[in-house]
């Protein structure tokens, strides 16, 4: 296991670790490292290679090599998933629902053929039945929803833009609450991300966060996944670890975000 790799290079002595591979790859990575202080470095080889294009290191390993020199460590926050797999940290996001139903039911092969368009493919596939429901707790409010995302990047599937105001630097998750269950509700939900208007559609919920509990419904089982990789299903909670990974990003990086130095570095109060 690509953990396991990281964990004993760590140990051997290892001032630097390059990830070759995509966001499942580099989640396994990254579970080996939390909490040290050695830098990832990112070298995108997958199928979306969601972390790579947040950073703007593109999707070709060959061409983000240079970049790599010219990259920063930077001290990030992790999200870490606890549900009755155990523990599970990630980089990117959770998704609590239909999405994560479609990455546990994707065919394998079909996504080694033809890559990103598979998930596209299984999404359809699911928005013809009822989108099942499930409640969660943001911030001491609760909720019935049929997907949740918490995210600490904007960038979802490598090509489009759901939680537009996510932060990596930051140190708190972007939550998008989804009501409802009727799939043709969510056709028009996945038309305003491809258009720029979800954050204005009703029956969308958006905030930011540092923890979500979520409840598991008795007639059905809900899944989760983390960095586009399944983990498990509900009961869960999902929460931010501050400051657990030292990540290298392009030098222009903060500045792309808008940030100064000091507000990432200070983690979020509470």
């Amino acid at each position: 296991m690509a953990g396991d790799l990281a964990k004993q290079a760590i140990l051997d002595g290892a001032d630097l670790i390059l990830a070759l591979g995509g966001d499942g790859t580099i989640n396994e990575i990254v579970n080996g490292m939390a909490h040290s202080g050695v830098p990832l470095g990112i070298l995108p080889a997958g199928t979306a290679n969601v972390l790579a294009m947040e950073l703007g290191l593109g999707g070709n390993a060959a061409r983000a090599i240079p970049k790599i020199a010219e990259c920063a460590p930077e001290r990030i926050s992790l999200g870490r998933l606890r549900n009755a797999n155990g523990e599970r940290y990630f980089i990117c996001m959770a998704g609590v629902g239909l999405d994560a139903e479609i990455v546990y039911n994707i065919n394998a092969d079909l996504k080694k053929a033809i890559g990103k368009v598979a998930y596209w493919i299984a999404g359809f596939s699911h928005l013809t039945k009822r989108i099942a429901e499930f409640q969660t707790a943001v911030g001491g409010e609760r909720r019935k929803v049929g997907f949740a995302l918490a995210s600490r990047v904007r960038n979802y599937g490598g090509d489009l833009t759901i939680a537009s105001g996510a932060n990596l630097l930051e140190h708190e998750f972007e939550t998008i609450l989804f009501d409802g269950g009727n799939p043709l509700r969510y056709m028009v939900y996945f038309l305003g991300v491809a258009i720029g208007t979800l954050p204005r559609m009703n029956g969308i919920t958006i905030d930011h966060s540092r923890r979500l509990e979520f409840d598991a419904p008795t007639d059905r089982r809900i899944y989760v996944q983390v960095d586009g990789e399944y983990a498990g299903h509900l009961p869960a909670t999902i929460e931010i670890v501050d400051q657990s990974l030292t990540l290298l990003v392009p030098a222009d990086f903060r500045e792309r975000l808008g940030l100064k130095l000091t507000e990432a570095l200070m983690p979020a109060a509470g």
